[in-house]
């Protein structure tokens, strides 16, 4: 009985955690615009609304440069150019694309490193909102001295405020809340073995690069 009570409870927490997470969600999709920061980084998405987010912040003058974090190398730059709204001399002179990145860990890393080399000391970080909380950490994870301001796009078919009504957009926000939990024990086993994350540089280049098309999310 007091084994069945127990996962009572922590299913009712995981529950109430679900709900919490869904509304800190809602409150990265209400942001205003960003304050000005170094420099703006977009995460590829399943779509291109991330990056072209990315490309009018910079042109807004939110910030000195942009990486576009998470392309592969099937498309050349001048194509991924074509994809996206702007000025072709701020694309030119401005806008760096790293290819390295598989995941969100791997997007985390990629930054962290650029932000390195660049020595900036905050980001405008562009991703979906659903997806803002885990990439936000996993970026503080690899860059825990950088300041990192939220800018999220807006996910049309994710009905915020309703997300439970509907399976396709519950499992969603499920899954999502199940992997940031995931991130959230392994940075707090990590703060308890003392145990550093894996902080090599990973390249971002300035010439040819590939599509918005992400990896695994």
């Amino acid at each position: 009985m007091k084994f069945l009570s127990l996962i009572g409870v922590i299913a009712l927490m995981w529950l109430v955690g679900l709900f919490v997470f869904a509304d800190r969600v809602r409150s990265f999709s209400a942001a205003d615009e960003p304050v000005r920061a170094d420099a703006i980084v977009s995460l590829t998405g399943p779509s291109a609304e991330r990056v072209n987010a990315g490309v009018r912040l910079l042109e807004q003058g939110k910030g000195d440069r942009l990486l576009i974090s998470g392309v592969n190398r099937e498309v050349k730059r001048r194509e991924l150019q074509a994809l996206t709204p702007g000025s072709s001399r701020l694309f030119a002179c401005c806008v760096d694309l790293g290819f390295e990145a598989e995941n969100t860990i791997g997007n985390a890393q990629e930054i962290a490193a650029w932000a390195r080399r660049h020595r900036y000391d905050s980001l405008i970080v562009v991703t979906s909102d659903y997806h803002m909380p885990r990439a936000l950490l996993e970026i503080r994870s690899n860059a825990p001295g950088v300041k990192l301001v939220p800018y999220a796009v807006e996910t049309p078919s994710l009905d915020n405020s309703r997300w439970w009504r509907a399976a396709v957009t519950a499992r969603r926000m499920t899954l999502e809340y199940m992997k940031y939990l995931a991130v959230l024990g392994r940075e707090g086993v990590r703060r308890l073995t003392g145990r550093q994350p894996d902080r090599e540089a990973q390249p971002a280049v300035t010439n040819d690069a590939g599509p918005i098309v992400p990896a695994a999310r």
